[in-house]
């Protein structure tokens, strides 16, 4: 079990390295704002990933936590690129 959570890690910690790479070559805002959700929960997959590791309820939970004002911001921030617009 810990052979496979190490490579999600890994595999998360390259989407989050090639992420910031993006994030440097990009000009358009909605992009950006993409590329941004794209690292933000790949930090909350590995935070879940760790509290596997740990065998943590309390980085389980802050995790959720997380996702949850994450799901919130991108909402907001889509519609703030759309100036309101359905």
């Amino acid at each position: 079990m810990t052979v496979v959570v190490a490579i999600a890690m890994g595999i998360l910690g390259a989407a989050v390295v090639l992420a910031l790479l993006r994030i440097r070559t990009t000009d358009e805002a909605a992009s950006a704002a993409v590329v941004g959700d794209l690292i933000f929960f790949s930090g909350v997959g590995l935070l879940i990933l760790l509290s596997m590791l740990r065998e943590s309820a309390a980085v389980t939970e802050a995790a959720l936590l997380a996702s949850l004002l994450g799901i919130l911001s991108t909402i907001a921030l889509a519609r703030i690129i759309t100036r309101g617009r359905r």
